[in-house]
């Protein structure tokens, strides 16, 4: 007799219905970036930026649609293809990105993070300009690198009057246009740089790079370059600046891609760079053979000149960088306070707080420091401000790139072996977190550049430490942390060999004094126990006894149910 086994056995026991998903975070998506971020909006009413607001509130729930957060994994799974002739065998010289690539560099420009500031220069622009980068930064951070050159590219290309008149208007257009064709044909374009060459990457002077005058030479008239560059960022752009040696020394100019008869200017992309990260954007290899350029600025003050644009490029390395570690607490936190583990959720677990409160100490002091050199730049008519930007910007450069990777990897572990996997936006934060450090000057040049500022330019130091008295007496440590470092500039013997520990001092002064000055009691009293008194170590995670780790958590926790 044949059991009836109907009652026990579901149709569907053969099907692979195994279990019910349970203890997992909901996506962090279809929420607004701006408005989940308290640091952020506070920052903008306090650095002059509060008419910025509903800018803002729009630009972060864009930034938070789970459509365009996928734009930034599309963009980054479809690397760049070169391709050096067409079809019929011309040299073409083309780039081919995916269209989420495309699309990021549209609603980048859309919203003028490329032009803002020069457009509608006033109280809080570089502040809102940087809030707006720091948000789509933690979207896809490799289209920055255009993005941030043409905007960077303004203050040196106005140095040459006639080639502001003829390339301005067309730099600050609101519009994208990606085609490959002469930029006589377009209202808008982008700006890129080639400096480095095969035998000195931040030691521009050993360039080997020639300019030939077509005529009499000179600011403002034509050459052909001849060389090579071992590193050009973005190399669909419209027009690169680059360094070459006129007949007068180093000099730079301004390369288009196409001539102005529309002839293709004889400059040749070898390769396209293998990178770890920032793989959304194109870096390349090139030849100059012969390449049309004008010269900007005067002749043998190249480095000068290109500077203008590099100083504003490490800015944007500080607000990269910054967003970086935003996004990366964001998902430790989202995770944590939706996940559970031996018996508790992750975020009500007390090492854990510790862990989380630490990382998100370190975004907001981050934030802090950025947006407080946006104020400056907003405030250059102020020698105190004018001052303070020198010094500020290599060594916020320096120590909020610095502080990324390991910030990175720690909000990584909090999430887990689930945040090692490709479908999760932690491997694109980390293998992007060392780029800023490293470009634009690397942590020894940042550290160079600033003790270069205080020879050059011994106020810089004054108007720093004029800054941080701003908040001398709100906290003991803090009063004896600035105290101790005062008296170590006070001794200049083997000053470069101590740079890296003046610099770094210097910028958790800055930090603390901002924090102190303006953030939470909580944030403040942990950001001076952890970073200026304690000596636990530089782990992440070792907030010492006493700090309202609770506090530092709800504040930095996006909520999204």
């Amino acid at each position: 007799m044949n059991a009836d086994h109907s009652a026990v056995e579901p149709e569907d026991r053969h099907l692979a219905v195994t279990h019910t998903v349970t203890n997992q975070p909901p996506a962090l998506e279809n929420y607004n970036l701006f408005s989940q971020d308290k640091a952020l909006q506070e920052g903008l009413i306090l650095r002059d930026a509060a008419w910025a607001q509903q800018e803002l509130v729009e630009f972060g729930e864009l930034t938070g649609r789970a459509e365009t957060i996928d734009l930034g994994f599309k963009a980054n799974e479809n690397k760049p293809v070169f391709n050096t002739h067409d079809r019929y065998g011309h040299r073409i010289d083309e780039v081919e990105f995916h269209p989420a690539y495309h699309e990021l560099m549209r609603i980048s420009m859309a919203h003028g993070l490329h032009s803002s500031p020069w457009t509608n220069p006033g109280a809080g622009t570089h502040v809102a300009r940087a809030a707006k980068y720091y948000l789509q930064s933690q979207v896809e951070a490799a289209h920055g690198c255009p993005i941030t050159m043409t905007f960077a590219a303004i203050p040196s290309i106005r140095k040459q009057p006639e080639l502001e008149a003829l390339w301005e208007s067309r730099i600050l257009n609101n519009s994208y246009d990606p085609r490959n064709v002469p930029d006589s044909e377009k209202q808008s374009v982008t700006i890129g740089m080639a400096m480095t060459e095969k035998q000195g990457g931040s030691d521009v002077r050993a360039n080997t790079t020639r300019a030939y005058p077509l005529g009499q030479g000179g600011p403002g008239q034509t050459y052909e370059l001849v060389g090579h560059k071992w590193f050009v960022s973005a190399p669909m752009c419209d027009a690169f600046l680059v360094l070459a040696h006129a007949p007068g020394g180093l000099s730079c100019f301004l390369m288009p891609r196409w001539r102005p008869d529309g002839s293709k200017n004889p400059w040749q992309i070898q390769r396209l760079k293998n990178k770890m990260g920032n793989v959304a954007n194109a870096s390349s290899e090139a030849e100059l053979r012969g390449a049309l350029a004008w010269m900007v600025g005067e002749e043998g003050r190249g480095v000068p000149t290109i500077i203008e644009m590099v100083s504003m490029t490490r800015f944007d390395c500080m607000i990269g960088s910054s967003g970086g570690m935003r996004q990366a607490a964001a998902q430790a936190l989202h995770h944590c306070r939706h996940r559970s583990a031996f018996g508790a959720t992750l975020n009500d677990q007390p090492l854990m707080q510790n862990v989380l409160a630490d990382l998100a100490l370190e975004s907001e002091a981050a934030l802090a420091m950025t947006l407080r050199v946006a104020h400056a730049l907003d405030n250059q008519s102020d020698e105190h401000e004018r001052l303070l930007t020198r010094l500020a910007t290599p060594v916020g450069k320096y120590w909020i790139c610095k502080r990324s990777p390991n910030h990175a990897y720690e909000s990584m572990e909090c999430i887990g072996g689930s945040g090692v996997m490709e479908n999760c936006i932690m491997p694109r934060l980390f293998r992007e977190s060392p780029v800023n450090a490293i470009w634009e000057g690397s942590g020894n040049v940042q550290c160079l550049d600033t003790l270069r500022a205080l020879q050059k330019s011994p106020d810089t130091l004054q108007a720093f430490f004029a800054e941080l008295d701003r908040a001398r007496g709100a906290d003991a440590r803090y009063d004896r942390f600035v105290s101790d470092l005062k008296d170590e500039f006070g001794n200049p013997e083997d000053i470069q060999f101590r740079a890296r520990n003046l610099v770094d001092r210097l910028a958790l002064s800055l930090q603390a004094s901002v924090l102190l000055q303006h953030s939470t009691t909580a944030v403040a009293d942990a950001f001076c126990a952890s970073r200026l008194q304690s000596q636990g170590g530089l782990n992440i995670g070792n907030l010492p006894r006493g700090v309202d780790a609770r506090a530092i958590i709800d504040r930095a926790t996006p909520v999204v149910d």
